[in-house]
């Protein structure tokens, strides 16, 4: 098993790294998509959203560049810390997203499912916060 996933590390760090580039700019294409799930607690949500697409898109590509590998691990375990807010109010308040494809109306399943995806993404992310071995350098 361990083989196995030894095998699958590189593969899925490449498509880690473009999926949070190509997340992050999607938070500048439809913006209005993400300020809709931002808790009314925090202020300036489109400031937010901005921020995070900016921070998902810097993760991305640090991750794929082996010198920044590391603290992109770390900072992408950050970023999804700091997004969860928005994950619970998604899934406690019902929130439909108004523009977005298939009618925006998330079932319970997809909002209540993003919350424990947050954490599979957390371990994800921490697979790649290891030191890296002569093998990881090439």
């Amino acid at each position: 098993m361990k083989e196995v996933l030894h095998r699958l590390e590189r593969p899925l760090l490449y498509l880690m790294g473009p999926a949070y580039v190509v997340a992050g700019a999607l938070h500048f294409v439809v913006p209005e998509l993400y300020v809709q799930i931002v808790p009314p607690i925090l202020p300036a949500a489109l400031a937010l959203v901005y921020l995070s697409g900016l921070a998902e898109m810097a993760v991305g590509v640090g991750l794929l560049i082996p010198r920044t590998r590391r603290r992109a691990a770390w900072a992408t375990v950050a970023l999804l810390v700091a997004i969860f807010p928005a994950n619970v109010y998604m899934a406690t308040h019902g929130v439909v997203i108004e523009g977005a494809p298939g009618g925006g109306d998330p079932s319970d399943l997809v909002r209540w499912g993003r919350l424990p995806l947050q954490g599979v993404l957390i371990l994800w992310a921490l697979w790649y916060t290891r030191p890296p071995t002569d093998t990881d350098r090439r």
